[in-house]
Protein backbone atom coordinates (compact mmCIF):
# COMPACT_ATOMS: atom_id res chain seq x y z
CA UNK A 1 0.00 0.00 0.00
CA UNK A 2 1.68 3.77 -0.80
CA UNK A 3 0.03 6.68 0.19
CA UNK A 4 -0.13 8.16 -2.95
CA UNK A 5 -2.49 5.39 -4.33
CA UNK A 6 -4.85 6.85 -1.19
CA UNK A 7 -8.51 7.84 -2.60
CA UNK A 8 -10.01 10.89 -0.55
CA UNK A 9 -13.34 10.13 0.62
CA UNK A 10 -14.74 14.04 1.75
CA UNK A 11 -16.39 15.04 4.48
CA UNK A 12 -16.85 18.64 5.66
CA UNK A 13 -13.65 20.64 6.41
CA UNK A 14 -11.29 17.32 6.43
CA UNK A 15 -10.36 14.67 3.98
CA UNK A 16 -10.72 11.16 5.26
CA UNK A 17 -7.48 9.24 3.15
CA UNK A 18 -8.16 5.48 3.30
CA UNK A 19 -6.45 3.50 1.00
CA UNK A 20 -9.14 1.79 -2.14
CA UNK A 21 -10.63 -1.58 -1.39
CA UNK A 22 -8.75 -1.63 1.94
CA UNK A 23 -12.49 -2.14 3.82
CA UNK A 24 -15.50 -3.90 3.01
CA UNK A 25 -18.32 -2.11 1.61
CA UNK A 26 -20.30 -2.18 5.26
CA UNK A 27 -16.99 -0.54 6.85
CA UNK A 28 -17.67 3.23 8.57
CA UNK A 29 -14.77 5.88 8.04
CA UNK A 30 -15.48 8.99 9.95
CA UNK A 31 -13.84 12.32 9.53
CA UNK A 32 -12.75 14.33 12.70
CA UNK A 33 -14.19 17.72 11.14
CA UNK A 34 -12.93 20.33 13.96
CA UNK A 35 -12.52 18.98 17.73
CA UNK A 36 -15.67 19.85 20.41
CA UNK A 37 -15.18 21.55 23.69
CA UNK A 38 -14.47 18.79 26.45
CA UNK A 39 -16.32 20.00 29.33
CA UNK A 40 -13.79 18.27 31.98
CA UNK A 41 -10.69 19.30 33.10
CA UNK A 42 -8.04 17.75 30.77
CA UNK A 43 -5.19 16.01 32.97
CA UNK A 44 -2.02 15.62 31.23
CA UNK A 45 0.61 12.98 32.47
CA UNK A 46 3.96 14.71 33.87
CA UNK A 47 5.21 11.28 32.55
CA UNK A 48 6.60 11.41 29.02
CA UNK A 49 5.49 7.65 28.38
CA UNK A 50 6.13 6.07 24.88
CA UNK A 51 2.68 6.30 22.94
CA UNK A 52 1.25 8.60 25.09
CA UNK A 53 -2.25 9.90 23.63
CA UNK A 54 -1.43 13.59 25.02
CA UNK A 55 -1.63 15.73 21.76
CA UNK A 56 -4.31 13.82 20.67
CA UNK A 57 -6.49 13.85 23.58
CA UNK A 58 -8.91 16.19 22.60
CA UNK A 59 -10.01 14.39 19.14
CA UNK A 60 -10.22 11.17 21.51
CA UNK A 61 -12.25 12.09 24.24
CA UNK A 62 -15.30 13.21 22.02
CA UNK A 63 -15.69 9.76 20.52
CA UNK A 64 -15.63 8.02 23.85
CA UNK A 65 -19.24 6.93 25.19
CA UNK A 66 -21.23 9.06 27.58
CA UNK A 67 -22.37 7.86 30.62
CA UNK A 68 -19.64 5.49 32.05
CA UNK A 69 -20.11 2.72 34.89
CA UNK A 70 -16.75 1.07 34.80
CA UNK A 71 -13.54 1.97 32.52
CA UNK A 72 -11.14 -0.04 31.34
CA UNK A 73 -7.81 1.46 30.40
CA UNK A 74 -6.36 -1.70 29.33
CA UNK A 75 -2.67 -0.50 28.38
CA UNK A 76 -2.52 2.38 30.71
CA UNK A 77 1.26 3.77 30.51
CA UNK A 78 0.95 7.65 31.03
CA UNK A 79 -2.69 7.17 32.18
CA UNK A 80 -3.37 10.16 29.63
CA UNK A 81 -6.59 8.58 28.64
CA UNK A 82 -7.92 6.38 31.57
CA UNK A 83 -7.96 9.62 34.26
CA UNK A 84 -9.80 11.85 31.39
CA UNK A 85 -12.23 9.51 31.15
CA UNK A 86 -15.76 10.21 33.60
CA UNK A 87 -16.67 6.64 34.62
CA UNK A 88 -17.88 5.48 37.62
CA UNK A 89 -15.22 3.26 38.42
CA UNK A 90 -11.34 3.11 36.68
CA UNK A 91 -9.37 0.31 35.83
CA UNK A 92 -5.86 1.14 34.79
CA UNK A 93 -3.40 -2.00 33.60
CA UNK A 94 -0.63 -1.73 32.25
CA UNK A 95 2.12 -5.19 32.28
CA UNK A 96 5.28 -2.98 33.59
CA UNK A 97 4.74 -3.49 37.86
CA UNK A 98 7.07 -0.43 38.78
CA UNK A 99 4.69 1.93 36.82
CA UNK A 100 1.77 0.35 38.25
CA UNK A 101 3.40 0.81 41.80
CA UNK A 102 4.35 3.88 41.21
CA UNK A 103 0.86 4.99 40.59
CA UNK A 104 -0.59 3.86 43.86
CA UNK A 105 2.14 5.68 46.11
CA UNK A 106 0.36 8.72 44.26
CA UNK A 107 -2.66 7.21 45.30
CA UNK A 108 -2.03 6.76 48.84
CA UNK A 109 0.57 9.25 49.75
CA UNK A 110 -0.52 13.15 50.91
CA UNK A 111 0.73 15.53 47.77
CA UNK A 112 2.71 17.62 50.01
CA UNK A 113 4.93 14.51 51.42
CA UNK A 114 5.89 13.33 48.00
CA UNK A 115 6.94 16.75 46.79
CA UNK A 116 8.96 17.01 49.93
CA UNK A 117 10.43 13.21 48.86
CA UNK A 118 11.23 14.22 45.53
CA UNK A 119 12.73 17.84 46.36
CA UNK A 120 14.94 16.04 49.17
CA UNK A 121 16.00 13.40 46.57
CA UNK A 122 17.01 15.91 44.41
CA UNK A 123 19.08 18.22 46.91
CA UNK A 124 20.69 15.15 48.09
CA UNK A 125 21.89 13.53 44.81
CA UNK A 126 22.83 17.00 43.40
CA UNK A 127 20.44 16.31 40.09
CA UNK A 128 20.34 19.19 37.44
CA UNK A 129 20.61 19.76 33.95
CA UNK A 130 24.66 19.23 33.73
CA UNK A 131 25.01 16.34 36.99
CA UNK A 132 25.84 12.98 35.00
CA UNK A 133 27.10 11.48 37.51
CA UNK A 134 24.81 12.16 40.50
CA UNK A 135 22.26 10.79 37.35
CA UNK A 136 24.24 7.91 37.13
CA UNK A 137 24.35 7.04 41.23
CA UNK A 138 20.78 7.51 41.65
CA UNK A 139 19.65 5.35 38.80
CA UNK A 140 22.27 2.71 40.54
CA UNK A 141 20.39 3.19 43.75
CA UNK A 142 16.95 2.67 42.31
CA UNK A 143 17.62 -0.24 40.35
CA UNK A 144 19.15 -1.57 44.08
CA UNK A 145 15.85 -0.49 46.21
CA UNK A 146 13.24 -0.41 43.06
CA UNK A 147 11.70 2.84 45.60
CA UNK A 148 8.54 3.55 43.28
CA UNK A 149 9.25 7.26 43.64
CA UNK A 150 12.55 7.38 42.66
CA UNK A 151 11.31 5.96 38.91
CA UNK A 152 9.81 9.07 38.80
CA UNK A 153 12.06 11.47 39.42
CA UNK A 154 14.33 9.29 37.21
CA UNK A 155 12.19 9.77 34.50
CA UNK A 156 12.18 13.87 35.09
CA UNK A 157 16.30 13.43 34.44
CA UNK A 158 16.26 11.16 31.81
CA UNK A 159 16.82 11.33 28.10
CA UNK A 160 13.55 12.52 27.09
CA UNK A 161 12.05 12.00 30.41
CA UNK A 162 11.50 8.39 28.86
CA UNK A 163 10.90 5.55 31.62
CA UNK A 164 12.84 2.03 30.02
CA UNK A 165 14.03 -1.33 31.82
CA UNK A 166 16.84 -3.79 30.32
CA UNK A 167 15.88 -7.23 30.48
CA UNK A 168 17.49 -7.66 34.11
CA UNK A 169 14.06 -5.11 34.88
CA UNK A 170 17.25 -2.26 35.60
CA UNK A 171 16.15 1.27 34.74
CA UNK A 172 18.62 2.11 31.69
CA UNK A 173 17.40 5.19 30.24
CA UNK A 174 20.69 7.77 29.80
CA UNK A 175 21.20 10.85 31.09
CA UNK A 176 19.30 13.92 29.09
CA UNK A 177 22.28 16.38 29.82
CA UNK A 178 21.24 19.85 29.64
CA UNK A 179 17.38 19.04 28.35
CA UNK A 180 15.60 17.16 30.90
CA UNK A 181 15.25 18.02 34.81
CA UNK A 182 12.18 18.42 37.31
CA UNK A 183 10.90 21.85 36.26
CA UNK A 184 7.54 23.63 37.28
CA UNK A 185 5.65 22.96 34.53
CA UNK A 186 6.37 18.73 35.42
CA UNK A 187 5.13 19.86 39.06
CA UNK A 188 1.96 21.50 38.07
CA UNK A 189 1.30 18.57 36.08
CA UNK A 190 2.38 16.05 39.03
CA UNK A 191 0.00 18.00 41.22
CA UNK A 192 -2.78 17.85 38.97
CA UNK A 193 -2.43 13.99 38.43
CA UNK A 194 -2.08 13.31 41.62
CA UNK A 195 -4.95 15.07 42.46
CA UNK A 196 -7.22 13.79 39.52
CA UNK A 197 -6.10 9.93 41.14
CA UNK A 198 -6.77 10.87 44.55
CA UNK A 199 -10.71 12.40 43.40
CA UNK A 200 -11.32 9.30 41.34
CA UNK A 201 -12.21 5.86 41.84
CA UNK A 202 -9.55 3.57 40.51
CA UNK A 203 -8.05 0.33 40.59
CA UNK A 204 -4.30 0.01 39.40
CA UNK A 205 -3.14 -3.72 38.27
CA UNK A 206 -0.47 -5.07 36.26
CA UNK A 207 -1.49 -8.12 34.39
CA UNK A 208 -1.07 -9.01 30.49
CA UNK A 209 -3.76 -7.76 28.60
CA UNK A 210 -4.88 -11.50 27.80
CA UNK A 211 -5.06 -11.90 32.07
CA UNK A 212 -7.24 -9.28 32.60
CA UNK A 213 -10.54 -10.47 33.92
CA UNK A 214 -13.28 -8.83 31.74
CA UNK A 215 -16.40 -10.72 34.11
CA UNK A 216 -17.89 -7.97 36.07
CA UNK A 217 -18.60 -5.82 33.04
CA UNK A 218 -21.83 -4.94 31.04
CA UNK A 219 -23.19 -2.75 28.48
CA UNK A 220 -22.50 0.33 30.76
CA UNK A 221 -19.14 -0.17 30.90
CA UNK A 222 -16.34 0.40 28.38
CA UNK A 223 -12.87 -0.81 27.56
CA UNK A 224 -9.79 1.35 25.61
CA UNK A 225 -7.18 0.11 24.36
CA UNK A 226 -3.84 1.59 23.31
CA UNK A 227 -1.41 -1.59 22.50
CA UNK A 228 2.50 -0.92 21.31
CA UNK A 229 1.84 -0.44 17.29
CA UNK A 230 2.98 -3.39 15.28
CA UNK A 231 4.07 -1.33 12.43
CA UNK A 232 5.62 1.18 14.41
CA UNK A 233 9.16 0.61 16.20
CA UNK A 234 8.95 1.27 20.15
CA UNK A 235 11.09 0.20 22.97
CA UNK A 236 8.50 -1.46 24.20
CA UNK A 237 7.76 -3.65 21.38
CA UNK A 238 10.90 -6.42 20.79
CA UNK A 239 10.34 -8.49 24.14
CA UNK A 240 14.04 -8.02 25.10
CA UNK A 241 13.06 -5.68 28.78
CA UNK A 242 11.98 -8.87 30.82
CA UNK A 243 8.02 -7.73 29.79
CA UNK A 244 6.01 -9.11 26.92
CA UNK A 245 6.85 -7.88 24.11
CA UNK A 246 4.62 -7.13 21.11
CA UNK A 247 4.35 -9.47 17.89
CA UNK A 248 1.71 -11.05 15.12
CA UNK A 249 0.36 -13.19 17.86
CA UNK A 250 -0.28 -10.81 20.58
CA UNK A 251 -1.95 -8.56 17.98
CA UNK A 252 -4.42 -11.51 16.81
CA UNK A 253 -5.40 -12.30 20.26
CA UNK A 254 -5.87 -8.48 21.49
CA UNK A 255 -8.28 -8.78 18.32
CA UNK A 256 -10.15 -11.18 19.10
CA UNK A 257 -10.68 -10.05 22.93
CA UNK A 258 -12.40 -7.24 21.35
CA UNK A 259 -14.28 -9.26 19.28
CA UNK A 260 -15.66 -11.36 22.48
CA UNK A 261 -15.93 -8.10 24.19
CA UNK A 262 -17.94 -7.40 21.13
CA UNK A 263 -20.46 -10.38 21.83
CA UNK A 264 -20.77 -9.29 25.04
CA UNK A 265 -22.27 -5.48 24.27
CA UNK A 266 -19.55 -4.04 25.78
CA UNK A 267 -18.24 -1.17 23.85
CA UNK A 268 -14.70 -1.06 23.39
CA UNK A 269 -12.20 1.44 21.04
CA UNK A 270 -8.47 0.53 20.02
CA UNK A 271 -6.23 2.94 18.89
CA UNK A 272 -3.69 2.23 16.55
CA UNK A 273 -1.74 2.52 13.32
CA UNK A 274 -2.64 0.86 9.71
CA UNK A 275 0.12 2.43 7.59
CA UNK A 276 3.39 3.66 9.14
CA UNK A 277 6.50 4.69 7.22
CA UNK A 278 5.22 2.79 4.05
CA UNK A 279 4.67 -0.64 6.34
CA UNK A 280 1.09 -1.98 6.75
CA UNK A 281 -0.61 -3.77 9.62
CA UNK A 282 -2.06 -6.28 7.20
CA UNK A 283 -3.79 -8.16 10.32
CA UNK A 284 -5.54 -4.84 11.26
CA UNK A 285 -6.82 -4.15 8.14
CA UNK A 286 -8.39 -7.99 8.03
CA UNK A 287 -9.78 -7.74 11.02
CA UNK A 288 -11.60 -4.19 9.51
CA UNK A 289 -13.05 -6.14 6.77
CA UNK A 290 -14.12 -9.09 8.90
CA UNK A 291 -15.95 -7.00 10.56
CA UNK A 292 -18.27 -4.75 9.01
CA UNK A 293 -19.60 -3.42 12.76
CA UNK A 294 -16.17 -1.65 13.14
CA UNK A 295 -15.91 2.21 12.94
CA UNK A 296 -12.73 3.71 11.80
CA UNK A 297 -12.26 7.12 13.16
CA UNK A 298 -9.39 8.77 11.23
CA UNK A 299 -6.91 10.74 13.93
CA UNK A 300 -4.61 13.50 13.07
CA UNK A 301 -2.00 13.35 14.95
CA UNK A 302 0.52 15.44 13.43
CA UNK A 303 -1.37 19.14 13.59
CA UNK A 304 1.48 20.74 11.65
CA UNK A 305 1.04 18.34 8.75
CA UNK A 306 -2.97 17.73 8.44
CA UNK A 307 -3.72 17.84 4.98
CA UNK A 308 -3.73 15.82 1.95
CA UNK A 309 -0.94 16.77 0.03
CA UNK A 310 1.35 17.29 2.92
CA UNK A 311 -0.24 13.68 3.50
CA UNK A 312 0.63 12.08 0.53
CA UNK A 313 4.50 14.08 0.16
CA UNK A 314 5.55 13.04 3.56
CA UNK A 315 6.64 9.50 3.63
CA UNK A 316 7.07 9.17 7.19
CA UNK A 317 3.38 9.77 7.96
CA UNK A 318 1.75 7.13 9.97
CA UNK A 319 -2.36 6.44 9.23
CA UNK A 320 -3.56 6.34 12.81
CA UNK A 321 -6.62 4.96 13.85
CA UNK A 322 -9.27 4.87 16.58
CA UNK A 323 -11.45 2.23 16.16
CA UNK A 324 -14.87 1.71 17.99
CA UNK A 325 -17.90 -1.24 17.46
CA UNK A 326 -20.14 1.90 18.50
CA UNK A 327 -21.43 5.22 16.53
CA UNK A 328 -20.49 7.95 18.46
CA UNK A 329 -22.98 11.20 18.80
CA UNK A 330 -23.49 13.91 16.59
CA UNK A 331 -21.32 12.56 14.05
CA UNK A 332 -22.47 11.99 10.74
CA UNK A 333 -21.85 8.86 8.86
CA UNK A 334 -19.93 9.37 5.07
CA UNK A 335 -21.60 5.82 3.66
Amino acid sequence: MNCTRYAILCGGARAVLMPPNSFSDTAQIIPRIGVKMYLREIIYSPLNYIGGKQKILPQLLPIFPKNINICVDLFAGGCNIGLNIPATKLYCNDNLIYLIELYKIFQTTDISEILSYIETQIKDFNLSLENKEGFNLFRQQYNEQKKPLDLFILAAFAFNHQIRFNSSHEFNTPFGYQRSHFNNMMKKKLVAFINRIQESNIIFSHHDFEFFDFSNLNNHDFVYCDPPYLVTTATYNDGKRGFTGWNNNQEKKLLQLLCKLHQQKIKFALSNVIEHKGKVNNILVDWIKDNPYLIVNHITSNYSNSNYQTFVRDKQSSYEVLITNYQHEDVNILF
